[in-house]
């Protein structure tokens, strides 16, 4: 038994991600193994959207929109980063966390179970051969970034899956070692 996929796995960043993405059938095997996560109580407790084609121009266009409208003040260069952050990838899984408040699993379960849909396209994408990276930015916390998303009361967004092929290889960085975040409890 190896566990080499596991400490090899590495992100990449969006900007160096091209075509292509998964897709059809691919895809679907892609979204439905990232959703075999743990799931206390079986609530299911996320959702997927799928940005892809022109609509990355768009959904960036709209949030350098909203961005604007909230800030006055914001430079030429953050509403440019807004306007391009969506564009090189070319498949972004917004993952949403679909929280059912006062249900006897704590909230914060249900949101880790949503993080764990993200981890597992991380892995899953790289597994296929392709590059991810697991973004949020201000947009992951916008009231109106939700709605323009079309969530639902309860829901939030985990953050934005970049996933594609990379054009350059991704650079390896310093990890955490396991003396460093390893304790032993003892009564």
């Amino acid at each position: 038994m190896s566990l080499t996929f596991l400490e090899q796995r590495l992100s990449v960043p969006s900007r160096q991600l091209g075509e292509p993405a998964p897709q059809g059938e691919q895809l679907d095997a892609l979204l439905s193994a990232a959703l075999r996560v743990p799931d206390h109580g079986r609530l299911m407790p996320w959702r997927l959207r799928l940005i892809r084609g022109d609509a990355r121009g768009q959904f960036g266009e709209r949030l350098a929109e909203i961005h604007a409208r909230k800030d006055p003040e914001v430079t030429a260069k953050a509403l440019l980063k807004d306007r391009e952050r969506y564009l090189s990838a070319p498949l972004i899984v917004v993952v949403i966390a679909h929280v059912l408040d006062g249900h006897k699993i704590p909230r914060q379960e249900q949101i880790l179970s949503a993080g764990c849909v993200a981890h597992n396209l991380l892995l899953g994408a790289q597994a296929l051969g392709f590059g991810a990276q697991w973004l949020t930015g201000w947009a992951a916390y916008d009231d109106a970034v939700a709605a323009l998303l079309g969530l639902e009361a309860g829901e939030q967004v985990i953050g934005f899956v970049h996933i594609g092929t990379p054009v350059e290889p991704a650079a390896e960085h310093p990890r955490a070692t396991l003396a460093d975040m390893l304790a032993e409890w003892t009564p």
